[in-house]
């Protein structure tokens, strides 16, 4: 029996034959004959039949991979797909497809939602307190609440297991069955919520200004952030970076990170309030679309920031935002949703022309609160007075998923060895950069000098105030003399005389330290140039080469020069 169990497992955890070490290596595998080391050789011919077999396994994988975005095209120049309504879009997509076109009529709106990662659970909440999740595709509930407060937002954890809801005074933890498991106390009136997959973090944003990190795995408070800008209702994240994009009520948008206490980056985006706010997942986080309660909606590049890509006006004031896996727009204002496709969107245009539309679809329930795009799927979920609404739009999902990210048709098994292997590979806050390609790139060379006194270097911010001034070129050498050279300066007539003992070396050190123009400069002595010290130093200068004069003409080492009449003409 236990040799039968041990033969189930040894198929179980086989390697697929194309891994296998017996299996054919493919051709042209460099063999290594020049290494004298047998097993130093055997070692590096069978990772490069390793490699070989890895290029050849994604190779056949592109050629799996035959899923393609679609996209409506119209026959003729005349037409135009924003004139196609969902009706007509129903009919022509798959009977699978054509289930994601739904209508959700609730009760204590409006609504907001949130998709898992893989795109398979919805959780919705509604200002009234009104909390649910469930499985869209098949329909089956998971937790339902009535909270009898208000509920500002709420979104996924690491997977559909923990949900937290930002309610009227702190943030809340669920479970899946919808029990409470935590009371975040220190995150006090929160208006909008933030989840950091890769970083296990929860940020929050409230109506006292402060952006607070939460490491959902130790518990622990890992950055507490006051934006000294007020409350703030709109909060998104880059993925490509992790870093927090926030909208605030004075039409300023600011960048963050845990590791930096004041923004990354702060632009006056707009003239007013920003209510929609929104990063494009498809170039890397390049494009960012921000629109503002005076019914602007602009893209701007997070390259470089000198100025917008496009900017166009829409209808009915502020605009609630969302980009697709693929580069799409969603822009719901007013009583509608339009959605806009790249290339036209990330096109430079002087004009503040709206962008060509790909489709539009009328809601008659006021105020739009939220627009979410599902991963893997096309399909549209707005968030509204009365419910929800889901549309098809053709072509904005993204139609491969990586299994190892985010796998739609997972189990219980492939879930919690997901997370486990989540947590193992959790990033620390620290990494969070504007710039994640830094790491494990080479360090710039230093544009400063930092050696002191040519031993070794040390960080510019951590040199004396000299140095620094003398890196930077700042620093008034003329300043450094000392007193002993000052006064052999003096005695430069000295020289030819007996040698002197110490006393009177000591006797002579200290001579001229009462004077009161020394000890004006001693008090007034920097390590900048000050043109004050400059003069009275140049005044000293002159007074000491007039006493050497004197003097040399005194012991005959010079001739006392005759006075001329142009003597007049001389200045002082």
């Amino acid at each position: 029996m236990a040799s039968q169990s041990l033969f189930v497992k040894a198929q179980n955890t086989t390697l697929p034959k194309s891994l296998r070490p017996t299996s054919p290596p493919p051709e042209n595998v460099p063999k290594h004959k020049h290494v004298k080391d047998l097993k130093l050789r055997t070692k590096l011919n069978r990772q490069a039949a390793h490699a070989a077999r890895s290029k050849a396994l994604v190779e056949d994988a592109e050629l799996l991979l035959t899923s393609e975005a679609g996209k409506m095209q119209v026959e003729t120049e005349l037409e135009r797909t924003w004139r196609i309504g969902q009706d007509d879009i129903v009919q022509g997509a798959g009977e699978e497809a054509a289930k994601g076109r739904r209508e959700l009529k609730l009760d204590g709106g409006p609504y907001r939602s949130r998709y898992s990662r893989n795109g398979r659970h919805l959780a919705i909440v509604g200002s009234m307190g009104h909390v649910a999740t469930f499985d869209w595709q098949t329909g089956t509930m998971h937790a339902e609440l009535q909270l009898q407060e208000t509920c500002r937002d709420i979104t996924f954890l690491q997977d559909q297991s923990f949900f937290a809801v930002a309610q009227k005074k702190y943030v809340f933890i669920y479970d899946r069955d919808g029990v409470e498991l935590h009371r975040l106390k220190a995150h006090i009136e929160p208006t909008r919520l933030e989840f950091l997959p890769y970083h296990w973090l929860l940020a929050s944003v409230g109506n006292n200004g402060f952006l607070k990190y939460q490491d959902t795995s130790t518990g622990h408070i890992v950055a507490e952030h006051r934006t000294k800008l007020g409350a703030c209702h709109t909060l998104a994240q880059n993925k490509h970076n992790a870093v927090l994009h926030l909208g605030h009520s004075n039409g300023v948008v600011t960048l963050w990170t845990p590791n930096i206490p004041h923004p990354a980056v702060q632009i006056m985006a707009h003239l007013g309030p920003v209510v929609g706010l929104s990063v494009d997942p498809s170039s890397g986080g390049r494009y960012m679309a921000t629109s503002g309660q005076d019914g602007a909606v602009k893209v701007w590049d997070c390259r470089n920031w000198k100025g917008t890509v496009r900017e166009w006006t829409t209808r009915g004031g502020g605009a609630e935002l969302e980009w697709s896996a693929r580069g799409a727009l969603s822009v719901a204002v007013g009583g509608s949703v339009n959605v806009y496709t790249k290339p036209s969107i990330q096109t430079p245009h002087s004009a503040k022309a709206p962008p060509p539309l790909y489709l539009t679809h009328p809601i008659p329930h006021r105020p739009l609160t939220s627009v979410r795009f599902c991963p893997f799927q096309d399909i549209l979920t707005i968030g509204h007075n009365a419910g929800l609404s889901s549309i098809l739009v053709p072509g904005v999902g993204e139609p491969n998923f990586d299994s190892t990210e985010a796998d739609p048709f997972e189990n219980k098994k492939a879930r919690r060895e997901r997370e486990v292997k989540g947590l193992l590979d959790k990033i620390q806050p620290d990494m969070i950069t504007l710039d994640p390609d830094f790491v494990g790139a080479l360090a710039p060379p230093t544009k400063l000098t930092t050696a002191v006194n040519d031993t070794h270097d040390i960080p510019f911010a951590r040199l004396p105030r000299l140095e620094r001034l003398r890196a930077q070129g700042k620093a008034d050498e003329t300043e450094l003399v000392d007193d002993d050279e000052e006064d052999a300066a003096e005695g430069d007539g000295d020289k030819n005389d007996k040698p002197q003992s110490r006393a009177e070396k000591e006797k002579r050190k200290m001579r001229g330290k009462g004077k009161s123009l020394k000890r004006y400069l001693r008090k007034q002595r920097k390590n900048v140039i000050d043109p004050t010290a400059v003069a009275i130093r140049a005044k000293l200068e002159k007074q000491r080469e007039e006493k050497r004069v004197a003097k040399a003409i005194e012991t005959g080492q010079m001739e006392a020069r005759k006075p001329s009449a142009l003597d007049r003409f001389r200045r002082p």
